[in-house]
């Protein structure tokens, strides 16, 4: 009965999605502060209408945090969902094939910013909730803890979690902000790599000056930024920080031969991408890069005159964002020292750097052999007729080492999104099939999760 409520109410569920998608909820640009809390709102309003008990926003120095639960026993365990209503900056919108903000269904796939992360699957946990209520067949407890600044660090939530530990009382975490292999291949994600992100500023003259008459003289920030930024990796595509790897853990043969296991194609990931090779760390293959090696790379460069046509300058300022994605055992504090250390010391006496920390957050690693993981992995066997394989993740969910630190829970990462998604990028976009499936799933989970 709840499947065939799903089915019947699944335009009614995609039009109230598309209502959120539609608020430009994003938390890294001040303009749009009181879009993040209209999102906010809308989803307040929509766990009241699913039938929670509690629901409330709960005011931070940033963004609110909308809460809501249901407690139907307490001596039944409890489910704490996690997800966050804020997005990504749309930029560049040239490359978006239609507007960011106004979502369109394209070959079964919803196109906008925020369908995959995360409104979309954020979204598959309400309407779970609903269904469950509506038939009155949810088996434990449950709360909802859903954030506006997970793209910008989740520095507010860190505080939340801290002050509100028995209000979050809970016996697992449930998230999804990750992807399966594909359709074929569903999957559940059990390591996540940390993050430290770094925005650096070089300074030369104290002006743009004319490039004829001071060209060749005067160091160019632009010049220089390129050069310190080159000499990050060496020719093995290593990074050069001094120590950034002395705290990775290689893994043993045998572990590098199960995680390569998982279902990849070379050729139709190139394929993909539009790209004639790959490239990478020496010795390590696509899935390793991606899952279990640390990285560093630029995420934007700028400096000088970028309008159109030509203006001969040489800029005063030159600007780059840094990221890299760490494995466990690496902290991302003492990487971002490395890191600032090893950067200054590659400028030379002609320019001046700073190196600003913008946010960051730890790896973390899942266990694969708890009630709640085994209630996911048979959740995916009933209604995808096949047993998930345990992946890791390149990207970042800081928040879930933060948990187990302050809660002492442990996390469910069961995404549903896939890598083809384009999530930060221009056409964003979320199959329809995985959102109706994942919220078949997610229900699915809380019956097995009860059982166990």
């Amino acid at each position: 009965m709840v499947n065939e409520y799903i089915q019947s109410n699944k335009q009614r569920f995609l039009d109230e999605l598309f209502d959120w998608l539609r608020i430009p909820s994003v938390s890294a640009d001040s303009k749009h502060k009181n879009d993040v809390r209209k999102a906010a709102e809308f989803l307040k309003e929509k766990f009241i209408a699913a039938g929670a008990d509690k629901v409330e926003l709960c005011e931070t120095k940033g963004h609110p945090i909308v809460y809501a639960e249901k407690i139907i026993n307490p001596a039944l365990p409890t489910v704490l969902v996690y997800g966050h209503y804020d997005v990504q900056p749309p930029d560049p919108l040239n490359l978006w094939n239609s507007p960011p903000f106004e979502p369109v269904i394209k070959n079964e796939k919803i196109y906008a910013r925020g369908a995959c992360d995360d409104k979309g699957q954020v979204y598959m946990h309400v309407k779970a909730f609903e269904a469950m209520m509506k038939h009155n067949t949810l088996p434990c407890n449950v709360k909802f803890m859903v954030e506006g600044e997970e793209e910008v660090g989740s520095d507010n939530l860190g505080i939340f979690v801290k002050e509100n530990k028995t209000k979050l009382k809970a016996d697992i975490i449930l998230i999804s902000d990750t992807a399966i292999i594909s359709l074929d291949h569903p999957s559940i994600t059990v390591g996540l790599r940390g993050l430290s992100y770094v925005e650096v500023e070089v300074t030369g003259p104290n002006r743009d000056l004319h490039s004829g008459v001071y060209g060749g003289a005067v160091a160019n920030p632009v010049n220089v930024l390129a050069k310190m930024i080159a000499a990050l990796h060496d020719e093995n595509g290593r990074v050069t920080i001094p120590g950034f790897y002395d705290k990775v853990v290689e893994l043993s043969v045998a572990e590098r031969e199960a995680l390569n296991r998982a279902p990849f194609d070379l050729n139709h990931y190139k394929k993909e991408l539009a790209i004639d090779d790959v490239h990478g760390e020496k010795g390590y293959t696509t899935l390793e890069r991606t899952g279990i090696r640390p990285t560093l790379d630029v995420n934007g460069i700028w400096g000088g005159y970028t309008g159109e046509g030509a203006k001969t300058v040489l800029p005063s300022k030159a600007y780059a964002k840094i990221s890299m994605r760490l494995v466990p055992n690496q902290d991302n504090q003492e990487i971002t020292e490395l890191f600032t250390r090893h950067f200054l010391s590659l400028a030379p006496k002609s320019v001046k750097v700073k190196v600003t920390a913008l946010h960051g957050g730890q790896a973390a690693v899942t266990p694969t052999d708890s009630k709640a993981f085994t209630a996911a992995s048979a959740a995916f066997e009933e209604v995808w007729g096949k047993r998930p394989i345990p992946t890791r993740d390149g990207g970042s969910i800081p928040i879930v080492a933060l948990f187990k630190k302050e809660l002492g829970l442990d996390t469910v990462l069961m995404g549903f999104g896939l890598d083809s998604d384009a999530i930060h990028s221009p056409n964003e976009h979320y199959g329809v099939k995985n959102f109706l499936l994942g919220i078949e799933t997610i229900i699915a989970f809380y019956k097995h999760y009860a059982r166990s």
